[in-house]
């Protein structure tokens, strides 16, 4: 009282002083008392407390024994509480360490008792699967150790080992014809609760079957821990425990759900082999070394969200039956899916890929991808590997918006390894998602702009439309969430709203964005179009094959078209028609052609049927309406025995003909050298596709050209229109070999 008083005088004394204007220096034990009151102002007593460890009880023989005497009833479980103890099994306390387990494995081995080391620290190793029941798996030995239901169990572990077909030791001695009386397993039949527990040496429970749950939240691991061939049959939850040491998990079999959440492993964390029947959970876990799962199976869901892989992870040869999740998974070092069997989508989104990831060998079931949107991943610093021609395929995007980005540098990241067709790919996928939102503006019903009775029509009601159409006059909308903004909107309606907006965006209704002008629209629409076509016809320059089968059903069509108009002209007064062998010859050729260019075109177009009625589009209607104007008003002039088409008599020869026009000129030195096709030669039909050939792809075996004299203006109409269609097309075809080929830019050749 007498210290507190003084204390309390001088506190006075210093703010009067302060409050007169000296300014005084605080002494040392001033500054350290000021120290001592802040941090217990921001540090409070409970606090300390619950970081402070647990008072402990050393186990003593009589304790236990008393223990597992009076068992404790939890949860419909009789557990053997050892709590808040510390038990003693190092070398030096031999004696002790022989007696507890043979007192344990005599308690637990009697019937089905739990064991709680709940915030117990365990001196020394602790070698658990001492403590079960040691017993062969052969099926003669079974019936008169374990209950009906742990039978149960064990036929279980049977059928696992027939669907995984796994060489370990209990496995072999199930599916053999022989019994092995030396192939034995410890059998755990209680719960086992380890929360918070500390092991200071090395944890060992391989080759153990726990026939009840796990439960070690918060455990802590200072040396190696060993669950070889362990298997769980019922639930296992290790989140928030600490692995400062290897943590051996080989070849266990988690019958029910693992839960590894906020795990950390410190060392090398081993789980090759294993079997995961249910959904495993390694959400936020933190791997600072070696991480293998080669092998693994997942029969569901595996989640690896969040996770943060420090060093390599290994996933070679496993077995993924549902989803696996990685996403926001950060990964340091190299990740590797070599050979991997994945049966369902693979969530990469948000997840960070800082130097490789392997997807060599990987087999990707009909259902399944690579999401990744939200991906971070730069190519001049990572690399994802595949298999040529194939990986590309296997990524997912939703949208473009926000993955441009990602797209370009999976884009680049191809090209740098020369795997040209994975890099094509990604470029047609975000040439199809921009399509797509090309589409949505041009089609759907833009909140800035449209009338209240469009709004009503979309899921608004009358006031909420009105308000929308007033808070737009004041300021444009930028995203559905502004509707918040509105007073006749509350956040129940918003909800509402928000779900019937997203599902609207989705059926390509509703966008928020700038409006168009009718010239924008226009020229929004024209783009829209020309990406349209070159998807279709072309792959957007990714596919050369679909190009080649595009190109051949136009010049077997169109060699058919001139052969027709050449060879049939008429029926009266004196039949000009062609032989029977030529019309069999034309048709037999056109239908070989027709077929091996729809098989190209089948076997390499995204959307074939839409490609093939693009293409009918532009070579069908102005052709058909020209050649029944011809035949309607019928010929009447001269030369009508000769050919329309002319073939140059000098040389015969296979010829670049770029900048050949499809007629002669009107000069009679080229007439000399230009002589009429001859009818009477049996092998005259290929002359028509030798046209038809230069006219589109500017390269022929002969230089064909039509007549100048007495040429009846649709004919010359109808090769002028090919002719102009094959300056696109070859143009196409030089634009898709140069993003075919590595290292080729024929396009430099048009300059």
């Amino acid at each position: 009282m007498h210290n507190l008083f003084f204390k309390r005088k001088g506190t006075q004394r210093l703010n009067a002083k302060v409050r007169k204007g000296f300014s005084l220096r605080p002494s040392a034990l001033s500054l350290a008392f000021l120290c001592v009151l802040s941090i217990l102002l921001f540090f409070p007593l409970p606090t300390w407390a619950a970081q402070t460890q647990p008072e402990r009880t050393p186990l003593t023989l009589e304790l236990l024994q008393e223990r597992l005497r009076t068992p404790t009833l939890r949860e419909g479980n009789l557990t053997v509480d050892l709590q808040k103890m510390v038990i003693d099994l190092r070398p030096e306390n031999a004696s002790f360490r022989d007696a507890f387990y043979q007192l344990m494995r005599k308690g637990l081995g009697a019937k089905p008792l739990g064991l709680d080391l709940s915030y117990t620290l365990i001196l020394g190793d602790f070698v658990g699967s001492d403590l079960g029941l040691r017993t062969p798996l052969y099926a003669q030995a079974i019936a008169s150790i374990f209950t009906a239901t742990e039978q149960q169990e064990l036929e279980r572990l049977r059928l696992i080992c027939l669907e995984s077909l796994t060489n370990s030791k209990d496995c072999r001695s199930l599916l053999g014809t022989q019994s092995t009386p030396s192939s034995e397993i410890a059998v755990f039949r209680g719960v086992l609760t380890l929360m918070q527990t500390r092991f200071n040496g090395e944890m060992k429970f391989s080759n153990t079957f726990f026939l009840q749950s796990v439960d070690a939240q918060g455990a802590t691991f200072l040396q190696s821990t060993n669950w070889v061939e362990t298997r769980f049959a019922r639930p296992v939850n290790f989140s928030g425990a600490k692995f400062k040491q290897l943590s051996n998990f080989q070849g266990s079999i988690f019958f029910d759900k693992a839960n590894f959440k906020q795990t950390q492993f410190q060392e090398l964390a081993d789980f090759q082999g294993s079997i995961f029947e249910k959904n495993t959970n390694f959400n936020q876990a933190d791997f600072k070394q070696l991480a293998k799962f080669n092998s693994g199976q997942w029969r569901d869901n595996a989640d690896f969200s969040d996770v943060h892989f420090a060093n390599q992870a290994q996933f070679t040869k496993a077995n993924f039956n549902q989803s696996l999740f990685l996403t926001e998974a950060t990964f340091d070092q190299a990740v590797t899916f070599r050979e991997v069997e994945f049966n369902q989508s693979v969530n990469l989104q948000g997840a960070s890929i800082l130097n490789q990831a392997d997807f060599s060998d990987a087999r990707f079931s009909t259902e399944a991808c690579l999401s990744v949107p939200g991906l971070t991943f730069n190519s001049n610093q990572a690399k994802i590997l595949g298999n040529p021609g194939q990986i590309g395929k296997m990524f997912c995007i939703p949208t473009l918006q926000g993955n441009e980005n990602i797209l370009r540098n999976l884009g680049q990241n191809f090209r740098q390894q020369q795997q040209v067709a994975d890099a094509n790919e990604l470029e047609y996928t975000k040439q199809q998602l921009r399509l797509i939102e090309m589409s949505r503006r041009l089609t759907a019903t833009n909140i800035n702009s449209a009338t209240v009775a469009s709004l009503m029509n979309l899921g608004f009601s009358a006031t909420q439309a009105e308000a929308i159409a007033q808070r737009r006059l004041i300021k444009s909308f930028r995203n559905s969430s502004e509707l918040l903004t509105l007073a006749d909107i509350d956040l129940e309606k918003y909800t509402q709203l928000s779900v019937d907006v997203q599902r609207l965006v989705a059926r390509h209704r509703l966008i928020v964005g700038e409006p168009l002008s009718i010239i924008g629209w226009l020229l929004q629409a024209w783009s829209w179009l020309g990406l349209s076509v070159l998807l279709l016809l072309s792959g957007y320059g990714t596919n050369f094959w679909l190009v080649f089968g595009v190109g051949g059903v136009a010049i077997a069509y169109f060699g058919l078209l001139f052969w027709l108009v050449d060879r049939y002209r008429r029926l009266h007064p004196v039949p000009i028609i062609p032989t029977s062998y030529e019309t069999i010859s034309i048709l037999i050729s056109f239908s070989v052609l027709e077929f091996l260019s729809l098989l190209a075109i089948f076997r390499n177009a995204q959307q074939p049927w839409l490609t093939l009625g693009c293409l009918l589009i532009i070579i069908v209607p102005i052709p058909m309406v020209l050649l029944i104007r011809l035949y309607q008003q019928g010929r009447y002039h001269d030369l009508m025995d000769v050919s329309y088409f002319t073939e140059d008599g000098t040389f015969r020869q296979l010829r670049l003909l770029i900048g050949r026009l499809p007629v002669i000129p009107r000069n009679q030195t080229f007439r000399e050298r230009y002589m009429p096709l001859l009818g009477d030669r049996r092998w005259n039909w290929l002359n028509y596709y030798d046209f038809s050939l230069n006219n589109l792809v500017k390269l022929g075996f002969n230089d064909i050209r039509l007549r100048d004299e007495h040429l009846p203006g649709i004919i010359s109409a109808l090769a002028w229109y090919q002719w102009s269609l094959g300056l696109i097309y070859i143009t196409l075809v030089l634009w898709t070999l140069s993003r075919t080929i590595p290292g080729l830019n024929l396009l430099i050749y048009l300059k």
